[in-house]
């Protein structure tokens, strides 16, 4: 199926997004982790969110989320891999699947992981972000994993059930070794382990790994007056677009990104 939308992360942007879209009678998926397991959902309460003063992050979630859902939006739980424009669509990878859209919008939040040392480097050339897509390159080869997925210790599972040989390492202070392949990781302490590959299986994806050629910056997606990024049918909204980090300018980004999306089609 082609959905008119597709939204990457269920934080406050993603969310009024879509609600915006089926508002309009258009068909939407929202892609993205558990939405309750978002930052926002811990915050013990707001004092700056416009009408709703004390609510608490998990009361605006569930609230979001029950407004979507009772408006017929769809939702996909896991980690999107990748955003390719083609033509007039737009395809997300999610694990090992697809979606595709008329467009997308990026409400990822903010990026918080630097790349480790190698990553950028050896992505494809032993780097992977999914052990259920590439695993099977793998068979019965040695890899490692770090990560902070939700589904990190399922995707750990699979691997060993192919009979690769895991070892589990901490993201903080790792480094890829290699030069044209992955030989091996580095962590904080020095100590060298030898490996085939490595998948990185974090909770999310960085802009720049997810849309290849996006235009950042400052570190955040670069956007115009519409909400557009620089690729063809791809926006953003909310922190990933860069300061100030407010729920009000996520809120209203959402809107305003489905807005002009579905504007193109219509």
């Amino acid at each position: 199926m082609k959905y008119d939308l597709l939204i990457v992360g269920g934080g406050p942007a993603g969310l009024t997004a879509a609600i915006h879209a089926r508002a309009r009678n258009k068909s939407v998926l929202v892609i993205s982790n558990d939405p309750a397991a978002s930052p926002l959902a811990k915050a013990p309460g707001m004092a700056n969110y416009p009408g709703l003063p004390g609510v608490t992050g998990k009361e605006l979630v569930e609230r979001l989320l029950t407004q979507a859902k009772d408006l017929g939006a769809e939702f996909k739980q896991g980690r999107a891999l990748s955003v390719m424009p083609m033509g007039k669509s737009v395809m997300v990878s999610v694990g090992s699947d697809f979606a595709e859209g008329s467009a997308v919008i990026l409400a990822v939040g903010v990026s918080r992981a630097a790349p480790l040392k190698g990553e950028a480097e050896l992505l494809g050339r032993g780097v992977s972000y999914c052990a259920t897509c590439d695993g099977m390159l793998y068979r019965n080869k040695s890899v490692v994993c770090a990560g902070d997925a939700p589904n990190f210790e399922e995707e750990v599972e699979f691997l060993r059930s192919i009979g690769c040989q895991v070892a589990v390492k901490r993201l903080a202070g790792l480094s890829i070794l290699g030069t044209e392949q992955v030989t091996g990781v580095r962590d904080a302490k020095g100590e060298e382990t030898p490996c085939d590959g490595v998948f990185l299986l974090r909770s999310s994806i960085a802009p720049a790994q997810l849309a290849p050629g996006l235009e950042l910056e400052a570190g955040y997606i670069k956007v115009d007056g519409h909400m557009a990024t620089n690729l063809p049918g791809v926006y953003a909204a909310g922190d990933c677009t860069g300061q100030p980090l407010q729920l009000a300018k996520a809120v209203g980004q959402g809107q305003a990104a489905a807005h002009f999306a579905l504007e193109q089609f219509s």
